[in-house]
């Protein structure tokens, strides 16, 4: 071996044992492993350069997954303040135009009603509102653009519920695990707000178990699946077209034995026009209060249907006992009042918003937020 040779295998070799080096202290500050491994790692490097690079055992990428870390309620509430008063539609800007005039004669009222019904409020709702705004300007003598504005907002304020109770009821009794399962037609996003829902309780320092009861389709399995490993959470699945209620059982049953906090059940988004298989849906609550009582039953609209959204709820308010309520795709305000619409039809409270395509793009919903953010 000439001196030219040796000299390049010798600097080989330094240099590919102070990058392992360095790759293995800038990884966590771990401990070196044994000098054997080490310069089994350098002779493979200079004899086989051909060969992948080798890595360490216990190093990320090497069989293991890496787990997300999900942005805590607090930094998706500033991203929803920010989104909505950016998103800012024409029901806000529709109603302060109207508002702002000099004069609020018979036909501005009615451009007022016209507005809140294109946003989706309801008749009834726009009538109420109306009704009060209009005797609030009479009696009150409002006859300055801020003063309207101020009073807009406070009925606005009061029909969306600044005092319904939103919290997520995720905690079990008697040691076991809330149960919560989520319903809603195909196309809304279920799945996806099923794997974000976990994210949010994941950064609450909550311990989960999803369940995959849409076995009608394998693609929504492998969805939450992967949803579930991006946090660490495991998740129960069946075969496909197999029984959700059993999946649905299955997992609570995990849930109990494991000592999780919540159980997040997701079911197959029936159509609301198919009477058997609403019928299976309650049955899957049957069968999985069996295990632990469902303490949370959350319905995911889509904001963009409108009143076909109303109609899904109706049917499936007639199932299973819906307690919450998550709009998903309200990325503008435009059609906002659906908020309103949909808590009046059901009697429950919107609980959380989705505004985007973002993993952490599921928000706690604020009401006064939401209501200062439709006005600008």
């Amino acid at each position: 071996m000439t001196t030219l040779v040796l000299v390049l295998l010798i600097a080989a070799g330094v240099l590919v044992l102070g990058g392992g080096i360095a790759l293995v202290v800038a990884r966590g500050r771990r401990e070196l492993p044994p000098t054997d491994v080490l310069d089994a790692i350098t002779e493979e490097e200079i004899e086989h350069p051909e060969h992948p690079e080798p890595h360490l055992e216990d190093e990320p990428g090497a069989g293991t997954t890496t787990i997300e870390r999900p942005e805590a309620a607090e930094g998706r509430l500033v991203r929803l303040r920010a989104r909505l008063a950016r998103s800012q539609g024409s029901l806000g800007k529709g109603l302060l135009a109207v508002l702002s005039r000099a004069d609020l004669d018979d036909a501005a009222w009615e451009e007022l009603e016209d507005t809140l019904l294109a946003a989706d409020v309801g008749v009834g709702p726009t009538t109420e509102l109306v009704e009060k705004l209009r005797t609030r300007v009479r009696v009150e003598g409002i006859d300055d653009p801020e003063q309207a504005k101020a009073a807009l907002r406070d009925e606005l304020a009061g029909l969306v519920g600044l005092d319904l109770d939103r919290t997520l009821r995720a905690t079990g009794a008697d040691g076991k695990p809330g149960v919560v399962l989520v319903v809603g037609v195909n196309g809304t996003g279920k799945t996806t707000t099923v794997g974000r829902l976990a994210r949010v309780l994941v950064a609450d320092g909550k311990s989960v178990v999803l369940g995959a009861a849409d076995t009608f389709r394998a693609a929504a399995s492998e969805q939450l699946q992967t949803w579930g490993e991006r946090v660490g959470v495991h998740t129960v699945r069946g075969p496909e077209g197999g029984d959700p209620a059993s999946v649905g059982f299955e997992s609570v049953q995990k849930g109990i034995e494991d000592g999780t906090d919540v159980v997040l059940v997701d079911t197959a988004g029936r159509l609301h026009t198919k009477a058997g298989l609403m019928d299976e849906l309650g049955k899957v609550k049957r069968v999985v209060e069996k295990q632990a009582p469902v303490t949370e039953v959350l319905l995911v609209i889509d904001a963009t249907t409108g009143q076909n959204g109303l109609a899904q709820a109706r049917v499936f308010a007639e199932v299973v006992d819906v307690t919450g309520i998550v709009l998903t795709k309200l990325d503008g305000t435009a059609k906002g009042g659906i908020v309103v619409a949909v808590q009046r039809e059901l009697g429950v409270p919107v609980k959380f918003v989705g505004l985007g395509e973002g993993a952490d793009d599921l928000a706690p919903f604020d009401a006064e937020e939401f209501v200062d953010a439709l006005l600008g």
